[in-house]
């Protein structure tokens, strides 16, 4: 849940530490959720992965997201740079109460097939996030419940908040922790659980800003602990409301999706953008 939804995370005020409740941790993460009222988003950013040995690896791609009726949403990330992927796309489709839904688009093949949910757990094009952790969950997925108000992240003080998913099929992971900034609406730092109970990876977001009334971390960092890598997420540029296509949101469509951000501009429908 915690790769790009973090771009626009959330906070949500309550009245006094002393008096959160169960339900409050929820409040909090309905806040994370629904923060970004924009109708959509497109990004333009970059990926640069850091392996065991410390060489590295540098890869651009475009995300474009729209949310649907009913609190869900629809994402597409496609990839420019290097060579050897460009033009490949992940399509993720968000329906509350209903498990995730993925599609790969590779060019080689020029088709698209669906991602099984072994997959989803299986690193994406090498980085450190996962399938799931490029798609976006709904709030329903999990049941949350505050276990901190006063840890310290980067001089921040934060809400910790334990994640655990509904059902099996909602998430590869067991238990996530999240760690929500009183003073900014961004997740700020998460540690993913596997099956096992075992940390599993770390995510850390910082170069939080603020336009149009959205907050979002333009530098994040996500670590595989037992791997000893590291892909250092940055994001460029943002826009939002350009109006985006609804047909590039679909398996059959996702090829057509633009492999530059200027080209998610070309799918506006008139409607101004609003750019970081």
């Amino acid at each position: 849940m915690e790769g790009f939804p973090l771009f626009f995370a959330a906070f949500l005020t309550l009245a006094a530490a002393g008096a959160v409740r169960a339900q409050d941790a929820r409040a909090i993460m309905q806040g994370v959720y629904q923060q970004d009222t924009s109708r959509d988003t497109s990004l333009r950013a970059r990926l640069d992965l850091t392996a065991a040995d410390g060489q590295t690896a540098h890869k651009r791609f475009v995300l474009l997201r729209k949310t649907t009726p009913g609190g869900g949403s629809k994402t597409i990330a496609r990839f420019s740079e290097p060579a050897e992927i460009r033009g490949v796309a992940l399509l993720s489709l968000d329906t509350p109460g209903g498990a995730p839904q993925q599609w790969i688009y590779l060019p080689a093949q020029q088709r698209s097939r669906s991602v099984t949910p072994r997959e989803r757990s299986e690193r994406f094009v090498g980085s450190d996030f996962t399938y799931e952790d490029i798609g976006a969950h709904a709030l329903d997925d999990f049941s949350y419940r505050l276990l901190s108000s006063s840890d310290v992240i980067d001089g921040r003080k934060t809400y910790k908040i334990a994640a655990t998913p509904v059902a099996a099929d909602r998430s590869q992971y067991k238990f996530v922790y999240d760690w929500v900034a009183r003073d900014a609406p961004v997740i700020v730092n998460a540690e993913m659980y596997d099956s096992d109970g075992r940390e599993l990876r770390l995510l850390h977001a910082s170069d939080l800003k603020r336009e149009s009334g959205i907050w979002g971390a333009r530098h994040i960092e996500m670590q595989t602990l037992a791997d000893k890598t590291k892909t250092v997420l940055t994001i460029d540029e943002v826009r939002f409301n350009t109006g985006l296509d609804d047909s590039i949101f679909t398996p059959d469509g996702m090829s057509k999706a633009p492999l530059e951000l200027n080209g998610a501009g070309d799918a506006a429908s008139g409607s101004s953008s609003r750019t970081h």
